[in-house]
């Protein structure tokens, strides 16, 4: 992926809890870009609600920058996304985060005339502008962008919190990016080989003759379909452990008895 500076910019933000919350949604998504456009509180950025709710992405709001317009917000940003729960008369066309990131990157099959954007490879940043709690984004700040997000909500109840729709946004831009790899359970291990998986059917064949259920001179297909099951299975090596650990103990629960 060709680098892409990425800002987010909140415009009139009234609630300093806002603001932190916003600084850790990015932080998790792996941004660091924010700028305050006009906050309601000059000293937002260093109020306790702002830094308790941030829960620990000091170093954003450390970078965060405060402006006194738009204009200065969006200095050296190329692509500008409004977010908008409502299309604006003769403003930019309306799509959802993951669908414009698609024509965006140029992952889109199909494109109409209004879906044409610039290519992806000419952008070299992109701002993500969000409204204030109270009011949302004006037309004249709409009419800026190049597109309006809009999150895909429910339509009875379409509202959400400024930080909530900040990070929705982030995770799909995060995402359309390559997103970060989930991390695997510290000392997970692969599957079990066939020779460990024939080791197994062995002992178990063996076990299942101890107890009666299965008899030697008429096998029929027990086995094979034993060793399909465990295929399907995807068996660890500590799986095959503990299943032949029950085999054993089926073995000499059944001798025992004798």
């Amino acid at each position: 992926m060709w680098p892409m500076r990425t800002r987010f910019i909140l415009i009139e933000t009234s609630h300093p809890g806002n603001v932190g919350a916003a600084a850790r949604a990015l932080k998790v998504m792996g941004f660091d870009d924010m700028v305050l456009v006009a906050p309601r509180y000059a000293n937002v950025l260093r109020k306790e609600e702002t830094i308790q709710r941030a829960s620990g992405a000091n170093d954003v709001l450390d970078k965060t920058r405060i402006v006194g317009t738009l204009e200065e917000a969006l200095d050296g940003i190329s692509h500008v996304c409004a977010t908008a729960m409502t299309p604006r008369d003769f403003g930019p066309p309306t799509r959802s985060p993951r669908e414009h990131f698609d024509l965006l990157l140029g992952r889109s099959l199909t494109k109409t005339a209004s879906e044409i954007v610039k290519p992806a490879e000419a952008i070299s940043s992109i701002g993500f502008l969000f409204g204030s709690e109270r009011f949302g984004m004006k037309n004249e700040d709409v009419y800026k962008c190049h597109v309006a997000l809009s999150i895909p909500t429910n339509p009875d109840f379409g509202s959400l919190n400024l930080a909530a729709a900040l990070q929705l946004v982030a995770y799909e831009w995060r995402l359309a990016l390559g997103g970060f790899p989930v991390a695997s359970p510290a000392g997970e291990s692969g599957l079990a080989d066939a020779a460990q998986v024939a080791g197994l059917l062995g002992h178990l064949e063996q076990a299942l003759i101890e107890i009666g259920f299965l008899d030697p001179e008429a096998p029929k297909k027990l086995m094979p379909r034993l060793n399909q099951l465990f295929n399907r299975a995807n068996l660890t090596p500590e799986e095959i452990h503990i299943l032949r650990g029950v085999a054993k103990a089926m073995i000499e629960t059944a001798q025992a008895k004798r």
